[in-house]
């Protein structure tokens, strides 16, 4: 995906979900290592990650661009748009963006486990017990890492 793309995918979204245009710039900032995007608050662009389309496709990339448009709106409507504000959690809650990015890198060592009933991806450092504890949905976990 181009920025062009990228740009017009955003005005897409701004339209249909938040029923306002998105007047400014979105491109892609491959300098993003741990988050999936970025609001500027004194030029109103807002950046991408371009691993969060590669590694988790076009679904991922769109519950990043509601997210940082909710930012991006309630900031231009002087209302709370930081993750603190009850203003942000409702908009965010219905439009349907994510609160979190799926992981971006995995480092080597990590232990990875899977959710049976949601399907969440969890890693931890160490090895945890798997018959003790679950995902925060209270289903059970899989551990998948060959040691």
């Amino acid at each position: 995906m181009t920025n062009q793309e990228l740009q017009q995918l955003v005005e897409e979204v701004s339209l249909i979900y938040f029923k306002k245009p998105f007047l400014h710039q979105a491109t892609f900032n491959n300098r993003l290592k741990t988050t999936g995007g970025r609001y500027h608050l004194k030029t109103a662009n807002l950046d991408f990650n371009p691993l969060v389309l590669e590694l988790h496709g076009k679904e991922e990339l769109v519950g990043v661009i509601k997210h940082e448009l909710c930012h991006y709106h309630l900031h231009l409507d002087n209302k709370g748009y930081q993750h603190k504000d009850p203003e942000f959690k409702l908009l965010l809650k219905q439009t349907g963006g994510s609160r979190f990015v799926k992981p971006l890198k995995i480092r080597k060592n990590y232990q990875h486990y899977k959710c049976q009933v949601c399907d969440a991806d969890i890693f931890r450092q160490r090895r945890i017990d798997t018959k003790r504890y679950v995902c925060q949905c209270g289903g059970g976990l899989k551990h998948l890492t060959n040691d």
